[in-house]
């Protein structure tokens, strides 16, 4: 007995077994299942049953190689004997004709999913079946499921077959194009709360199937306990099917995970290595064997000794005239494999105390050292709503780098930045985006003013939380700052598209063309009942010098330049906005977004882009990198120097700015040392357009729109630590508080306000 008659290897990691079984093949219904053991001192590992053949006496079983049990299961060969096989075990399926059945089968959920179709159909139901899984190798049971089914929908996470995007996409798709009577949904836990969460929201009748909690089988354990419509059920005895809309998936989900960490270390009993996917949970522990293991690989004097890696880029002078090509290339497999372990896996990491949101940076560089560079993102993704922008765009040699232990030892930091962006970019490109993990829903709502880095750093933290969450944006476009002060050479916008598509697939809702202080009014958000309010707008009113001639016609803010090139496309011959395509254009300032501006100007066609600035290059508050990159693009940098004066035309355009010579004095209250007029040091110099990068101010429509609410100097909100407003349900961040900050920094703030909003609202404070 328990003879394996055949094993096919399905895809990776999983297997199909037909097992000689006469007596459970005889008796067994959809729904059933078995125990299996695998050694006489193996465990007991519940398995649906996908088809029997009482004829044959055979039972097949679809097993996925997991944890140590799973494993030694899937090295069984046609002809060896399972040691025990029990059952068949739990209640039956209920069915009858219900009319219109979605079934829904994830990864190797679709193997007990079989047996249910085929009633289904038997019972003279329409059944449309949806099959998932990560990519075509995934897809298992197509003929079958084919054979027994009205209509067979796949979806792919990276879209190599059927359809892109995730189960929950192909169900809604059945939902909205006709009535639905019935759900099943078997596979994964998190899958199946995310379908449930879509089928009660149209209130359809859905069933999961939860036998993957269980231990015994029997009923004698009460290991398998699960809540259920707020009462305590025993899956093995009272399942393994329940109404999916009573689950307790969080509740589930943790219990999932009481002994992963010993599976974690049983799997070592094996005498080959072997991928175990138990280790997913132990990503971020410093004590994990895996990570000991890599500490031990190596010496720390050896991994100081392996030379910062340099990032890829364009050809300077190609890239200067490419708009939209990004010129940062990022790091190839290898390159990112060779830089992390150049991290020494401090035991008290200096480089997260540089991070304004708190990233486990030496946990996601060893994930990549280890090649789990799925796992990275993961990490990163538990505290980072933006990891590709961040790895972009933030200044990680004045924050996370320069605490690097490297610095203090002589070397160059480890480069942190690169290996953030490597993981999110190697996650997006492979179509495995993982959803972060959603608590239960707490039926509150909490709207957001602004999609900027601030609002959506808030956003996702608070969707994380449980809270519906509704983002107010006044443009046209999702992003803020992301999308209209950002040029695509630096960050493109598809980039940007997939973080928020993300937040999209974690419930936040986004209203575009909403204009808070305007359209809606605090007020009429709190009347709609939302519950609390994160003010991020921004700060979008951009600053002038107030100098004569600075009103001529081809001067504007730097704001002004960016908004109609990135957001509008105003260079494109498609675009129905104009934009001034000046040739020897000046940009005032020395910030990342006159390097920006800049930069863009010489794509534009500029011959002569200059940068001027009061202060010298060392004082210049942009990355180094960006400079860098300006001046390999042809960029001329005019230091020292100070516009007093615009000249124009005739025609009111201007022709002329004149700059007054400056010399360095003492530090000011920034640390920079203060410029200085040179008495009677001027110089003139021809342009046909002027750039202002001389900072931002918040834009006043929101605060004003507010009565009562405290403001701080120039304009900005005033709050306390928490980012709590003097009005009790407004939150403020970004650069509506700071008046100008840096994308980590208003996520930052994102973070915070939200940790301290849920406390507020939860009744924890």
């Amino acid at each position: 007995m328990n003879k394996i008659i055949s094993k096919e290897h399905f895809s990776e990691k999983v297997y199909k077994f037909v097992i000689e079984a006469p007596l459970i093949a005889k008796s067994r219904k959809a729904g059933h299942f078995v125990i299996v053991r695998v050694g006489e001192k193996g465990e007991r590992m519940p398995l649906t049953i996908a088809e029997a053949d009482p004829v044959k006496g055979t039972i097949t079983l679809v097993v996925q190689k997991v944890g140590l049990s799973s494993t030694r299961l899937c090295e069984l060969n046609e002809g060896d004997y399972i040691t025990d096989v029990v059952g068949p075990l739990g209640k039956a399926t209920h069915i009858e004709k219900f009319g219109t059945v979605v079934c829904a089968g994830g990864g190797v959920g679709v193997a007990p999913m079989l047996p249910i179709v085929q009633a289904l159909k038997a019972a003279g139901n329409k059944v449309v079946t949806v099959l998932a899984g990560r990519s075509k190798d995934l897809i298992i049971l197509e003929k079958e499921m084919r054979e027994s089914s009205d209509e067979v929908i796949i979806m792919t996470d990276d879209g190599s077959y059927g359809n892109k995007g995730l189960v929950t996409e192909g169900i809604e798709s059945v939902i909205k194009r006709e009535k639905v009577d019935k759900c099943f949904a078997i596979g994964p836990a998190i899958m199946m709360k995310f379908v449930c969460l879509l089928t009660k929201k149209y209130e359809i009748p859905t069933d999961v199937s939860l036998n993957t909690i269980m231990v015994d089988g029997t009923g004698m354990c009460g290991a398998c306990r699960i809540t259920v419509g707020g009462k305590t059920r025993f899956v093995c005895v009272d399942g393994p099917e329940f109404d999916g809309h009573q689950v307790d998936f969080d509740e589930m989900l943790k219990r999932m995970g009481a002994f992963r960490d010993i599976e974690v270390e049983e799997i070592h009993k094996l005498d080959h290595p072997a991928a175990c996917e138990a280790e997913k949970d132990t990503a971020t522990d410093r004590s994990a064997q895996w990570r000991e293991d890599l500490r031990k690989s190596m010496k720390a004097k050896e991994r100081t000794l392996i030379p910062r890696v340099h990032m890829n880029e364009l050809d300077p002078e190609y890239r200067s005239h490419s708009r939209k090509e990004e010129v940062n290339l990022g790091l190839n497999e290898e390159q990112a494999l060779t830089e992390a372990k150049r991290c020494l896996d401090c035991a008290n990491p200096s480089c997260m105390e540089g991070c304004p949101v708190g990233i486990n940076i030496p946990s996601f560089i060893k994930n990549i050292e280890r090649g789990e560079i799925f796992e990275a993102a993961r990490v990163l993704k538990q505290t980072s709503a933006l990891p590709a922008v961040c790895g972009r765009v933030c200044p990680q040699e004045k924050q996370c780098e320069s605490k690097c232990i490297h610095l203090k030892m002589g070397h160059e930091a480890v480069a942190i930045g690169y290996l953030e962006r490597f993981a999110a970019d190697y996650e997006r490109e492979s179509g495995q985006i993982s959803i972060p993990e959603i608590a239960e829903k707490k039926g509150m709502k909490v709207a957001v003013v602004g999609s900027g880095p601030a609002g959506l750093s808030f956003a996702g933290d608070m969707a994380k939380m449980g809270y519906d969450v509704t983002v107010f944006e006044a443009l046209h476009e999702i992003g803020g700052v992301l999308k209209y002060g950002i040029p695509e050479f630096r960050l493109p916008n598809r980039i940007v598209d997939v973080e928020i598509d993300n937040l999209s697939k974690m419930g936040v809702e986004f209203v575009k063309d909403c204009i808070v202080g305007k359209t809606l009014g605090v007020e009429d958000l709190e009347a709609q009942g939302f519950k609390g309010v994160f003010v991020a707008s921004g700060a979008g009113l951009p600053n002038f010098m107030n100098i004569p001639g600075e009103n001529s016609i081809n001067i504007m803010s730097s704001n002004e330049y960016l908004t109609r090139v990135n957001l509008m496309d105003a260079a494109s011959d498609d675009s129905d906005t104009p934009v001034t395509l000046g040739k020897r254009v000046a940009v005032i300032g020395g910030g990342n977004t006159a390097m920006d501006s800049v930069r863009t100007a010489r794509r534009l066609g500029a011959e002569k882009a200059m940068i001027i600035y009061r202060r010298s290059e060392s004082e210049m508050p942009a990355r180094l990198e960006e400079v860098k990159h300006a001046k390999e693009e042809g960029v001329e940098f005019l230091t020292l120097h100070n516009p007093i004066e615009y000249i124009a035309d005739e025609r009111g355009r201007v022709k002329q700015v004149v700059l007054q010579k400056m010399e360095l004095g003492e530090p000011d209250a920034s640390g920079r040392r203060s410029p200085v007029a040179i008495p009677g040091a001027t110089e003139t110099i021809d342009i046909d357009m002027a750039i202002v990068s001389v900072g931002v101010s918040p834009n006043p429509i929101v605060p004003n729109s507010i009565p009562g609410l405290e403001l701080g100097r120039k304009g900005t909100i005033a709050v306390n630590d928490d980012m709590q407003s003097s009005i009790s349900t407004i939150y403020a961040g970004g650069d509506i508080v700071r008046g100008g900050a840096t994308v980590i920094l208003a996520m930052g703030d994102g973070r915070r306000a939200a940790a301290a909003m849920d406390k507020k609202l939860s009744g924890k404070q």
